[in-house]
């Protein structure tokens, strides 16, 4: 299964690299958005579980991954550019879906408010719109040591929070990753951070407000860090969505035990490719057949 890479010029700005997951079967195309500090190896799972009944699409932001080497990394992306890169993106490869994993979620939710006319579905996980106190916890202490660019403390931070239920092999690649990245990356995540607690629901909120298609959230039944019960406040601004939490599972969703990844599967094809309604016929009179009649 390999994909055909190509760097994508978005609007003379920035160069994203792309992976596009072709299936010749396959009807539609979904487009994969990373959390922050994360990159196309991300959604390895995922893609399993997505191909061949989709076209999946991965990318890098400008600022991670194997788009760093084409951009000058000048200043920090706000979620609003992060979220005209996507739309960008949905044009490119005529994405009918979009799914969007913990930050990632913000700039989703930045493009689906311009209701881009190609999409049918979106799929938002491990995102909420709630900072609640393990989170602000968690993001004090990711303020404080990607200020100082502590990449023991933040790989650390990371594993010992929204990563704990992952499994050893993948903690131990996290960490790797995490401590190894360039200073743009921190100074991009620490501005993340301050935005995220120097701010309100309330953008949160009027970007929902304008969503016109379904939107599926979905959240592990253990992330105590963007929960369940606070993605469900979503219910009351988007007029079409559903919830689901995937049980036994944290934050990483299928990338925590088979059995999550399972049931993260199960709900992606049940939102994404409904059972198709039964085929209701027409009733008319039939005169019988004399032959046959009793």
């Amino acid at each position: 299964m390999n994909p055909e890479i190509a760097v994508l010029d978005i609007q003379g700005q920035f160069r994203v690299y792309t992976e596009f997951y072709r299936a010749d079967a396959a009807e539609k195309t979904i487009v994969m958005v990373n959390g922050s500090l994360a990159t196309t190896a991300s959604f390895a799972q995922t893609v399993r579980n997505l191909h061949p009944q989709f076209n999946v699409v991965l990318y890098d932001q400008p600022y991670a991954g194997k788009s760093k080497p084409h951009n000058l990394h000048e200043k920090p992306l706000t979620k609003e550019v992060e979220g005209q890169i996507l739309l960008e993106l949905i044009d490119h490869f005529n994405a009918e879906h979009i799914l969007s994993f913990s930050w990632g979620g913000a700039a989703a939710l930045v493009a689906l408010a311009h209701r881009p006319k190609r999409v049918e579905k979106a799929v938002i996980s491990s995102f909420s719109p709630v900072i609640n106190e393990p989170m602000h916890d968690y993001l004090t202490r990711g303020q404080q040591h990607l200020g100082a660019c502590d990449r023991y403390e933040v790989g650390t931070l990371i594993n010992s929070t929204i990563g704990k239920h992952l499994p050893s092999l993948f903690k131990r690649f996290n960490y790797r990753h995490l401590s190894s990245l360039d200073l743009h990356e921190y100074a991009q995540m620490h501005h993340h951070i301050n935005h995220v607690l120097d701010t309100t629901t309330h953008g949160q909120i009027k970007a929902a407000k304008r969503i016109n298609v379904p939107v599926l959230f979905i959240n592990g039944e253990w992330d105590e860090y963007t929960a369940a019960p606070d993605a469900q406040l979503f219910a009351n601004h988007i007029r079409d969505c559903q919830f689901i939490t995937i049980n036994h599972a944290g934050h990483f969703l299928d990338m925590e035990n088979k059995a999550a990844c399972l049931q993260s599967r199960n709900a992606l094809m049940s939102f994404l490719t409904p059972s198709p309604e039964p085929v209701r016929l027409r009733h008319r009179q039939v005169q019988p057949n004399p032959a046959f009649a009793l």
